[in-house]
């Protein structure tokens, strides 16, 4: 079957939302406010909210009910809304997948059933767990195929979830040698891939472009430089494609490499577009070198994040 094949695809760039709190570890609403209106002005055709760049980890369930109504209610179908709904639990996961529905989402991200370091779902029980949810809910469903998640999910196996279950059918990639398994897994699934997506803060993304990706879920800090890199190669102008990607690649190495997951918060604070850029404690600061080092590589590419609130 074509998956969800009575729903709109959604292609381009579709940045985490990063969850602002104040000094004191309390989630900021106005700041969070702020910082989803940068992030749709500055190009993002869509929003991810509640992801692993979210701190989504760190987040209560009543945390996680509260950001999915307000920024869902502030986006007001601005832009398409991807929720994060990963629980271990199948019944929980699906109530979680409901809500979101039921409040606007177009979409759920969810990484296969796991716990700590060694608890794991064998194959047939991911399907189980992936069908049940597919029964619970009318809108798709993506699958992060993340090393956090520790869970082995061959292309072969992604393309049979796409192929059996009806709203399995958007897939972000961020495990190693990515490209290859997008291509695989496009090659097996055929029409029933909707939505074969790069993740990893896009430091593959020509690599998976050229395997055949149609989206991105980056971090939320720089939208404006990461769209051009997609909107020229959909055009068929790889080489311009290529010019972009090759002058914001700094930048987004450093994101991967250096400044982790607060990486966004840094910008918009540093922008002006948040008060506080601390992620919630036990999470470290960025140290002060990789903070400055960050900030001159988006200030010597104009990033928007830098002069949106001035």
């Amino acid at each position: 079957m074509t998956a969800s094949s009575n729903h709109k695809r959604y292609r381009g760039v579709f940045p985490v939302v990063p969850t602002i709190f104040d000094e004191q570890g309390c989630l900021d609403l106005d700041g969070q406010r702020r910082c989803v209106d940068f992030m749709i002005d500055a190009g993002s055709q869509g929003v991810s909210i509640l992801a692993n760049f979210s701190e989504q980890f760190l987040l209560s369930d009543e945390e996680r009910e509260l950001l999915t109504t307000e920024i869902l209610k502030h986006v007001r179908g601005r832009v398409p809304v991807i929720v994060t709904t990963t629980h271990f639990s199948t019944k929980i996961c699906a109530e979680r997948s409901r809500r979101a529905q039921d409040q606007g989402a177009a979409m759920v991200m969810v990484m296969p059933p796991y716990h700590g370091a060694t608890i794991r779902v064998a194959p047939a029980g991911i399907r189980s767990f992936f069908q049940q949810l597919s029964d619970a809910i009318s809108i798709p469903i993506m699958i992060q195929d993340a090393p956090v998640a520790g869970t082995p999910l061959p292309a072969t196996f992604l393309a049979q979830l796409a192929r059996e279950i009806e709203h399995v059918a958007y897939f972000k990639i961020e495990t190693p040698q990515a490209a290859a398994k997008l291509r695989e897994m496009i090659e097996l699934g055929g029409d029933a891939i909707e939505g074969p997506w790069d993740g990893e803060e896009a430091i593959t993304l020509m690599a998976d472009l050229d395997a055949g990706c149609t989206g991105a879920m980056t971090g939320g800090g720089y939208p404006d430089l990461i769209r051009p890199i997609i909107d020229e190669y959909v055009a068929g102008n790889r080489s311009s494609a290529m010019e972009h990607y090759a002058r914001c690649l700094p930048l987004i190495n450093y994101e991967n490499r250096q400044a982790g997951l607060l990486t966004a918060k840094v910008l918009m604070k540093e922008g002006g577009i948040i008060r506080c850029d601390a992620g919630r404690h036990p999470l470290a600061p960025v140290p002060p070198a990789a903070r400055a080092g960050l900030i001159e590589l988006a200030r010597g590419l104009n990033a928007k994040v830098l002069t949106w609130a001035r």
